[in-house]
């Protein structure tokens, strides 16, 4: 059984950093490709950004493009969600997810397995 557990999340003032970090076990994690995700109270959960299994292509929802990056390390079956000049819009419970090798990476149903998620809350 595959498990992701999401870690990382906080309270941080805006225009401040974090990172969240996604631990898997249970498979082959160089074979999933990864992503991230965010809900808001009484919101859909909407795409942040995501990684191809390989890890050659990245792809950033346009309201993050530019202060999110997204990395995987292999070697630690982890994925990461570095996130700079927070807004407080950017509060919301941010989940991992992860599927084998390829899909509509920006699509939740794409994906297989979920983390617990990790709550991000940023005060203006």
């Amino acid at each position: 059984q595959v498990q992701l557990v999401e870690s990382g999340g906080g309270l941080v003032q805006a225009g401040g950093s974090l990172r969240l970090s996604c631990a898997t076990s249970g498979g082959t994690f160089s074979m999933y490709s990864m992503g991230w995700f965010r809900q808001a109270p009484g919101k859909e959960r909407n795409f942040v950004t995501a990684i191809s299994w390989s890890g050659g292509t990245t792809y950033y929802a346009d309201s993050v493009k530019g202060r999110f990056s997204i990395s995987r390390d292999n070697a630690k079956n982890t994925v990461y969600l570095q996130m700079s000049s927070l807004k407080p819009e950017d509060t919301a419970v941010y989940y991992c997810a992860a599927r084998y090798y390829s899909g509509n990476l920006r699509t939740a149903n794409e994906y297989t397995y979920w983390g617990q998620g990790t709550q991000v809350t940023v005060s203006s």
